[in-house]
């Protein structure tokens, strides 16, 4: 998925399909936020469009680490340590 992004011009559809499904994904992520601040579940001022983003941006990174070779423990150690920051607001 990340070498669609740095293909040619004729990679373009590819790039625009890619970034749609990623988005539409940080989209559902969001919107599950809004609920979780609806009813309580995260503090009134979080910010779920940067929740979401950070959520999504985390999990395509450490899919990439994955993708790399990078061990659990230390994929683990990654996603532990972006939840000391849970949430942001």
């Amino acid at each position: 998925m990340q070498a669609a992004l740095s293909t040619s011009d004729g990679g373009q559809a590819v790039r625009d399909l890619l970034a749609a499904w990623r988005n539409d994904g940080c989209g559902s992520v969001r919107e599950r936020f809004e609920r979780a601040v609806a009813e309580g579940d995260l503090p009134p001022g979080a910010d779920p469009a940067l929740l979401a983003r950070y959520v999504t941006t985390l999990a395509f990174g450490i899919a990439v680490q994955a993708a790399s070779g990078i061990g659990r423990e230390e994929l683990q150690a990654m996603a532990d340590a972006a939840l000391r920051t849970w949430p942001l607001t």
